[in-house]
C-alpha cells in the first residue's frame, strides 16, 4: 500500500475510532421556566381634599394660667378637628408660683388638660412659662434657676406619663412666653444649658425639645454646621438628634427678627429640619411673607419647603395669613404643613393563594414640606369580607424617611395564612407608635387619595382580592 493510500484508510477510521472510544452520555432536557406570576397593577388617585392628620399642620393655642382657668377643652378640640386641625399650643403659665412649687390643683389640671387631649384624638406642642408680657409691669418675666429647676422636676412625672400625646416641648420657662429673650435670671449660658439638660432628662427619649434659634444648639452643646444630623444620626436617643426649633416670627424681616445670626445658622437649621421637628409663627407683616419669593427672598412657599415646615399658628400673625388667603397659597400650605404621603401604585398579585407567599411593591411620594417626625408604626393588615382582621404584618420601611419631593418605593413579601377564603382586602395601617394610642383610628395617618380612607379603622384600603 503506497503512503497516499496509508493517509487515506487513517482519516477514513479515525471518526469512527473516536466515536467508538467516546462513553454514552445522557441526553438533558432543559427544565422548562417558571410560569411568571400574574402581577395587578393598581394606580392610585391623589386627593387634593385637606383633612385632619395627627402631629402636623396649623394648630390652635390654648393658655391656662390658673387652675379653675378653662385653657383646653372637650368642645374646643371637636371644633378644631372640623377645621381640619389635631394640634394645638398648650401653653401652661407658672405665674402665680415664679417663688414656690407649683400648686398641687395646678398639676391636676394640667393632667387634666392631657385627658382631653386622649380623648378628643389630639396632640400638643407643650411649653411652661410665667409671664405673656415684656414690659416692667409683665416682671417678673421668670423664675429664678433654681426654682426653675425645682418646677422641671415636679412636671416630669406628668410629662412622662402622657408624652404619647405630646409631639414635641418648647424650651419654654425663660423670658416673656417662655421664648428666651426677655430675662433677668438666666443672664448665662450655663445656667440655660442647666435648664436644656434637665428637661432633656424630664422628656422621654423618643420626644424632641425645640430651642428658639439654632444659635442656642450650636452654642449649648458645640454644634456646628459640620455636625448636621444626617440619616445614620438622625432618630436616636442623642442630645443632636432630639433638639428641633421653633421660630416665632417666622418670614417677618431678613433675619426673621434676630432667629438668626448669619446665613450658616439659617442653612444649618434647614439642614437639620429634614430629621427634626420646625415650627412657629410669624410676628410682622412684610415683604419676606408673600406666597412667591423675588431676587431678595424666597418666598413663604419655597422658605416652608427649605425649613422642612411641620406646624404653624392658625392665629397669628393675622394680617400674614390674610396675605396668604389673597395670594392663593393658604390652601397648599395647609396641605403641605408636616407630611403628605400620597399612593401612587401597587403591584400585586393577579391570582394570590391561602399559605403562599404574597409579593407587593407600593409606590408613594410625600408631597408635604416634611417627614413625619416621631416613630410611627406601619402595617400591612388583611380583613376578610365581614371586616375582621385575619393577620398584620409590620411593614419594611419606616414613614420617618418617606421624604419630601421624593418618591418611595417599597417592596415586600408577606406569607398569606392558610384555610382563609373568600373575599379579602388589604390595608395600610400608619397607627401611633404608643399601645395607649395605636388602636384610635383619630391618630392613624390618612394618605391624600381619593376612595382610600377607613374612617372607622383609620385603615388605607390598598388591593381586594378572592381567594
Amino acid at each position: 500500500m503506497n503512503r497516499i493510500s496509508k493517509i487515506a484508510l487513517l482519516a477514513a477510521l479515525l471518526p469512527l475510532q473516536a466515536l467508538c472510544s467516546c462513553e454514552e452520555k445522557p441526553i438533558v432536557i432543559p427544565p422548562e421556566p417558571e410560569p411568571v406570576e400574574a402581577r395587578d397593577t393598581v394606580v392610585y388617585t391623589a386627593s387634593d381634599e385637606i383633612f385632619p392628620n395627627p402631629e402636623r399642620g396649623f394648630y390652635t393655642a390654648a393658655e391656662m394660667h390658673s387652675a379653675d382657668g378653662k385653657g383646653l377643652s372637650q368642645a374646643s378640640i371637636s371644633a378644631a378637628r372640623l377645621q381640619s386641625r389635631t394640634l394645638f399650643l398648650l401653653e401652661f403659665y407658672l405665674t402665680d408660683y415664679v417663688n414656690c412649687d407649683i400648686a398641687d390643683d395646678y398639676l391636676a389640671a394640667i393632667r387634666a388638660r392631657f385627658e382631653s387631649l386622649r380623648e378628643g384624638g389630639a396632640k400638643c406642642i407643650l411649653r411652661f412659662c410665667y409671664s405673656n408680657g415684656m414690659d416692667e409691669k409683665d416682671k417678673p418675666w421668670d423664675a429664678t434657676p433654681e426654682q426653675v429647676l425645682r418646677h422641671v422636676a415636679q412636671v416630669k412625672p406628668i410629662i412622662q406619663e402622657y408624652a404619647d400625646v405630646i409631639m414635641v416641648v418648647q424650651a419654654g420657662f425663660i423670658g416673656s412666653w417662655g421664648e428666651w429673650y426677655y430675662t433677668e435670671n438666666f443672664t448665662s449660658m450655663s445656667s440655660r444649658k442647666e435648664l436644656m439638660d434637665a428637661l432633656l432628662d424630664a422628656v422621654p427619649a423618643d420626644r424632641q425639645i425645640e430651642l428658639r434659634t439654632p444659635y442656642y444648639k450650636m452654642k449649648l452643646y458645640g454644634y456646628s454646621k459640620a455636625d448636621t444630623i444626617t440619616r445614620a444620626t438622625a432618630h436616636q436617643p442623642t442630645t443632636q438628634a432630639r433638639l428641633g426649633g421653633h421660630n416665632d416670627c417666622y418670614v417677618s424681616s431678613s433675619n426673621d427678627v434676630g432667629t438668626y445670626n448669619n446665613v450658616n445658622e439659617r442653612n444649618y437649621w434647614g439642614s437639620e429640619s429634614l430629621y427634626t421637628i420646625m415650627g412657629g409663627e410669624s410676628c410682622a407683616l412684610t415683604e419676606y411673607c408673600h406666597c412667591e419669593g423675588s431676587d431678595k427672598y424666597r418666598g413663604a412657599l419655597k422658605d416652608l419647603a427649605f425649613n422642612h415646615m411641620t406646624y404653624l399658628n392658625n392665629s397669628y400673625h393675622q394680617a400674614v395669613l390674610k396675605r396668604w388667603r389673597d395670594e392663593g397659597c393658604m390652601d397648599e400650605i395647609k396641605r403641605r404643613l408636616g407630611y403628605r404621603y400620597v399612593l401612587e401604585s401597587g403591584e400585586f398579585p393577579k391570582t394570590p393563594k391561602a399559605g403562599k407567599t404574597f409579593s407587593l411593591t407600593l409606590t408613594l411620594r410625600n408631597d408635604g414640606f416634611s417627614p413625619v417626625q416621631n416613630q410611627r408604626d406601619a402595617e400591612l393588615v388583611l380583613a376578610d369580607a365581614s371586616g375582621k382582621v385575619v393577620k398584620t404584618w409590620q411593614l419594611d420601611s419606616d414613614p420617618r424617611y418617606w421624604m419630601p419631593g421624593q418618591q418611595t418605593v417599597i417592596t415586600q413579601d408577606i406569607v398569606l395564612p392558610e384555610n382563609i377564603s373568600g373575599n379579602m382586602t388589604l390595608y395600610l395601617n400608619l397607627p401611633d407608635h404608643s399601645t395607649k394610642l395605636h388602636d384610635n383610628p383619630l391618630y392613624s395617618i390618612r394618605l391624600a387619595n381619593e376612595g382610600t380612607w377607613m374612617e372607622d379603622t383609620g385603615f388605607n384600603k390598598l388591593y381586594t382580592f378572592n381567594l
